[in-house]
């Protein structure tokens, strides 16, 4: 025998399994309450999705997903949508590879900024001039654009 009950948002009469345990309102209307709660406190979760996000366990998950097949597979496709919205950071990057290959431009072995040695991005403040770029390591560059203006 199925246990019915009556929603207190959208007085429709439905199972009991269309309602979370302890909760008055059915799944629909709670996930609506949800949605109009995130919206109106946007700033608010941007926030807290930025620390969930940097936690140890979820860094580590991550991490541990980009190894599997299938986190290989969404990579991929990451990385296609990616070049298919920004062609013109992705012209930049090609004609930057090709002159560093070509010996037109010789790609320092240290940032530019800090001086710490590995792998060097080059970042562009203007796409309209590929080859004027600025040398920066992984964590200066994620710092430039932190400060300043995509």
């Amino acid at each position: 025998m199925k246990v019915m009950k009556i929603c207190k948002k959208c007085s429709n009469e439905k199972d009991n399994d269309e309602f979370y345990k302890g909760h008055a309102i059915c799944k629909l209307c709670y996930i609506e309450k949800v949605k109009e709660h995130r919206k109106n406190n946007y700033e608010h979760y941007i926030e807290y999705d930025k620390k969930r996000a940097n936690l140890p366990k979820r860094v580590e998950a991550r991490k541990a997903y980009t190894k599997t097949e299938n986190g290989k597979i969404a990579g991929l496709k990451a990385k296609k949508k990616w070049h298919e919205n920004n062609l013109i950071k992705r012209s930049a990057n090609i004609i930057v590879g090709n002159a560093v290959r070509d010996g037109k431009i010789i790609k320092p072995k240290e940032c530019s900024v800090c001086g710490k040695e590995g792998r060097i991005h080059g970042h562009h403040d203007d796409y309209a001039y590929p080859l004027l770029v600025r040398w920066l390591c992984s964590q200066c560059h994620c710092d430039w654009h932190k400060n300043n203006n995509p």
